[in-house]
């Protein structure tokens, strides 16, 4: 294979080599799945229908949600497909989709975590500014920011890896299409250019990163000031869930990439990447619920609206929004 052109699949990397196996990791994979898409299905038809969940906070989480779906509907549906008909096959334009929407939900990802950092620091540290600071413009502002920012990641990304050059065969190291394992097949000097891209995007990421610990310096300090111990519990309440959240998401992304050479093996990679890839869309609705009782009692409400509607057709009057005020 000379160049990207004449290439017209790829193969990515198996879970497992025997039959069984194979099967295994499909129920398996399908079992997360359907649990990432109730749990995020969720989040999103009570943030949506609940009036009181209206807020800057739940609307990012709303949008968190969103990315999470599509995350993890990018990599896993994939991978049990192979595992069920027994290939490796993804064909040249099914790679280019993947990645471009992978580093688009992981890019506008950890954007929007970083606007979340925001709100959760004018929320405890500057509460009397926080309407204004976050009216619902500003709120829709940041998010298309961070969607913006994930579309713009993603196509620099994807062009530029796709123009160079592939002479190293088509087998990916990986069980989905990525930045690094697609430079490996690279034959040229040519894959550097995307490397400085890499580098430049780190920074960024680092840039976030940075901001979202200054953020929760901030936090912890207004917190430990208030004077009630059920005001530092609300306020604490309202930030570990979105900390947990970017420390799993940072943790296994970091990890993935730059963990030492020494311990890389191929077994070792497919497990970690499959950590950070699909562990957080996954868990992430239930680190958000577990603390958060506004939330709770919202899909709580939902959950009765829905079995007694079940149970009783409702009438063409009453709107779903009354139901769970």
């Amino acid at each position: 294979m000379s160049n990207g052109s004449s290439t017209t699949e790829f193969l990515l990397l198996a879970f497992a080599d025997t039959r069984e196996l194979q099967l295994l990791h499909f129920w398996l994979f399908l079992g997360i799945y359907l649990a990432a898409l109730l749990g995020n299905g969720f989040i999103i038809t009570t943030v949506a229908c609940d009036h009181h969940l209206h807020t800057p906070m739940y609307f990012f989480l709303l949008s968190l949600a969103l990315l999470d779906l599509g995350s993890i509907s990018t990599t896993l549906p994939k991978a049990m497909a192979n595992s069920l008909w027994d290939t490796r096959a993804i064909s040249y334009l099914g790679c280019a989709a993947q990645l471009f929407l992978l580093a688009f939900f992981v890019s506008a990802e950890f954007c929007l975590l970083t606007v979340m950092a925001y709100d959760r620091f004018v929320a405890i540290c500057h509460p009397l500014h926080y309407r204004t600071l976050l009216g619902s413009r500003a709120c829709a502002h940041m998010a298309a920011a961070a969607w913006g920012s994930g579309v713009l990641h993603a196509v620099l990304h994807t062009a530029n890896t796709f123009c160079i050059p592939l002479c190293k065969g088509n087998a990916l190291d990986q069980f989905f299409c990525e930045i690094p394992q697609i430079l490996k097949l690279s034959c040229s000097h040519s894959y550097l250019r995307e490397v400085g891209l890499l580098v430049v995007s780190a920074c960024l990421v680092s840039g976030c990163f940075v901001f979202i610990v200054l953020s929760y310096v901030q936090i912890f300090r207004a917190v430990l000031r208030i004077p009630s111990e059920q005001g530092r519990y609300k306020a604490f309440s309202t930030c570990l869930p979105h900390l947990s959240v970017v420390s799993l998401f940072v943790s296994t992304v970091v990890f993935a990439h730059l963990k030492p050479p020494s311990i890389s093996s191929p077994s070792l990679d497919l497990v970690v990447s499959f950590l950070y890839s699909v562990v957080p869309p996954a868990v992430n609705p239930l680190i958000y619920s577990m603390r958060n009782q506004e939330l709770k009692d919202a899909l709580w409400k939902l959950a009765q609206w829905t079995l007694f509607h079940q149970q009783q057709p409702a009438s063409p009057s009453l709107h779903i929004s009354q139901s769970l005020s």
